[in-house]
C-alpha cells in the first residue's frame, strides 16, 4: 500500500509546476552545509539532489572505470545490509535512491514521503558512509560494467563520440570514457573503490539542493545527518584542457549502409559574457526542434538526413561545440559540405531578425517546461549551483535571453565559427569523404 501511495505522489508531483516566480531559499546547516530549497507542502513528498565535483576524472592513473563502478555499488549493500537487505529496506520505506557518474561530477537523488523521512534519510546515509562492497556485489556489478562497455565498443554513435574525445582531450580523462575500458575495470580492487569514494564524496565540493514538504530548519539537521561525517576535503581536480581540435575529417571504417557523424570545433565558457548570445546562436545553427539553419538545409530542402542537431558542451574543464547526424553512406559528403556551407554563411553574414525572435520564443516559452516536478527542480537547481550561477538566475534566465540583440550574434558568429576549424568524425563507409580534407 504504502508503495503505491509513493506512485501516486509521484505521479501528482510531476504535475506540480512552479506558477510565477521561484522562491528558492539560500539554507546553511548548523554544520555548515549549504543547500538551496524550494519549500512546496502541498503533498508529502521531498526530492533531493546531490551533486560531488570532480566526478570520474578523478580516476587514477590505470583505474579508469573506478568511480563510475563505486557508485553503481553503493545501493548494492551498506552498513549491516547486504544488497537483498539494502534494497528491500529501501522499498518497504517506499523510498527511490539514484546513484550516478560523470565525467565532472557523481550524484546522488533521493525520493522520500514526509513520514518515511527520518528512516529513507538514515538508510541513505549508511550507503554513502558504509558501503559494503561485498565482493558478490562487486563482480556482479563489474560484469554489467564490461557489457556496457561492450555493447559501446559496437555502436557507431558511441566510437563517433570517443574517437572525438580522443582526438579533442588527448591524455586528459575527457578522452576516455569513464566506464574505462575492460582491461582497466578488471583491475580495479575494493580498496580502489574505497579510494574512488574517499577522492570525490567530501563536503569541499558537494552541492545540495531539495525540493517539496520539507522546512529550512529540517532540512539543515538533514544535511548534518546525510553528510556531516564525511571527509572534508578530497582530490586534487586535474587541470583545464584546451580542446586540440583542427579541421578535417577523420574516419573509422564500421560496416553499415549508413555513417554516423560528430562534427565540432572550440566551445565557449560558461562564464563568458558572450555565452547567452552564443547559446541562441547555437539553436539557430542547429538546436532543438526543425527550425534550425541546418535542419533546414541538410534535412528539408536536400533530405540528406533525418535530423541534425548542435549543442554547447561546457564542461567544468574544457569547452566544445559538437553537432551530429546520420546519413546514408553515399549522402554522407554532401552533407559535410552543407554543414561547411552554413558553419561558413553564418560566421559571414550572421542570422536574420526572424531567426532571432524565433530562437527567443522557443527558449525563453520552453524554459518554464522543465519545472514539472520537485525532482527535475531539484536537478536544476543544483546544476545551477554547480556552475555557480547566482540564485536570482531562474527567475532571470529568461531577461538574458532577451538582451541578446542581432549585432550580439553577429559578433559572436564571427568570434566562434570557423569552417576550416570544424573536425568531421565518420564512423561508417562513406563514399567519396577524403580524410585529407
Amino acid at each position: 500500500m504504502i508503495r503505491a501511495l509513493m506512485a501516486g505522489f509521484l505521479a501528482l508531483a510531476a504535475l506540480v509546476a512552479p506558477v510565477g516566480a521561484v522562491d528558492i531559499r539560500d539554507v546553511t546547516s548548523p554544520g555548515g552545509i549549504r543547500a538551496w530549497l524550494v519549500e512546496e507542502h502541498s503533498i508529502p513528498f521531498t526530492a533531493l539532489e546531490v551533486r560531488f565535483e570532480g566526478g570520474a576524472s578523478l580516476d587514477p592513473a590505470g583505474k579508469r572505470g573506478a568511480t563510475a563502478l563505486m557508485m553503481a555499488l553503493l545501493e548494492e549493500g551498506s552498513g549491516t545490509l547486504d544488497s537483498q537487505g539494502f534494497a528491500s529496506a529501501r522499498q518497504s520505506l517506499a523510498a527511490q535512491f539514484g546513484f550516478d557518474s560523470q565525467d565532472d561530477a557523481v550524484t546522488v537523488s533521493a525520493k522520500m514521503l514526509t513520514e518515511n523521512r527520518a528512516e529513507a534519510v538514515a538508510l541513505l546515509k549508511t550507503s554513502l558512509t558504509e558501503p559494503r562492497f561485498d565482493q558478490d556485489a562487486v563482480e556482479r556489478v563489474r560484469a554489467q560494467v564490461i557489457s556496457i562497455i561492450r555493447s559501446n565498443e559496437k555502436d557507431p554513435g558511441d566510437i563517433a563520440s570517443r574517437a572525438f574525445d580522443q582526438l579533442a582531450f588527448g591524455e586528459h580523462p575527457y578522452a576516455t570514457s569513464r566506464y574505462g575500458t575492460e582491461k582497466t575495470i578488471a583491475g580495479v580492487t575494493r580498496d580502489d573503490l574505497i579510494a574512488a569514494k574517499a577522492a570525490v564524496m567530501t563536503r569541499d565540493r558537494i552541492f545540495v539542493s531539495a525540493v517539496g514538504d520539507i522546512t529550512a530548519e529540517e532540512l539543515g539537521a538533514m544535511l548534518d545527518e546525510l553528510f556531516g561525517s564525511l571527509p572534508e576535503t578530497g582530490a586534487v581536480l586535474p587541470a583545464p584542457v584546451v580542446p586540440d581540435i583542427t579541421g578535417g575529417v577523420t574516419l573509422v571504417d564500421f560496416a553499415s549502409p549508413q555513417s554516423v557523424v560528430i562534427f565540432g570545433q572550440r566551445g565557449i565558457k560558461r562564464e563568458d559574457p558572450d555565452f547567452f548570445a552564443a547559446y541562441i546562436l547555437n539553436q539557430i545553427v542547429g538546436g532543438q526542434g526543425f527550425a534550425s539553419r541546418l535542419m533546414d538545409e541538410v534535412r528539408e530542402k536536400r533530405g540528406l538526413t533525418y535530423g541534425i542537431n548542435t549543442y554547447l558542451v561546457s564542461m567544468d574543464l574544457a569547452e566544445t561545440w559538437q553537432g551530429s547526424f546520420s546519413s546514408a553512406n553515399e549522402k554522407v559528403a554532401e552533407a559535410i559540405t552543407v554543414v561547411r556551407d552554413v558553419w561558413a554563411r553564418i560566421a559571414e553574414d550572421g542570422v536574420t531578425e526572424a531567426e532571432l525572435d524565433a530562437a527567443k520564443t522557443y527558449l525563453t516559452g520552453s524554459y518554464p517546461l522543465r519545472f514539472d516536478g520537485n525532482g527535475t527542480i531539484a536537478n536544476i537547481l543544483v546544476g545551477m549551483q554547480s556552475e555557480r550561477l547566482p540564485i536570482s538566475y531562474v527567475n532571470d534566465r529568461n531577461a538574458y535571453i532577451e538582451a541578446v540583440t542581432l549585432d550580439d550574434i553577429r559578433r559572436v558568429a564571427t568570434r566562434l565559427m570557423s569552417p576550416d576549424a570544424l573536425r568531421f568524425v565518420v564512423v561508417g563507409q562513406p563514399v567519396g569523404v577524403d580524410p585529407a580534407n
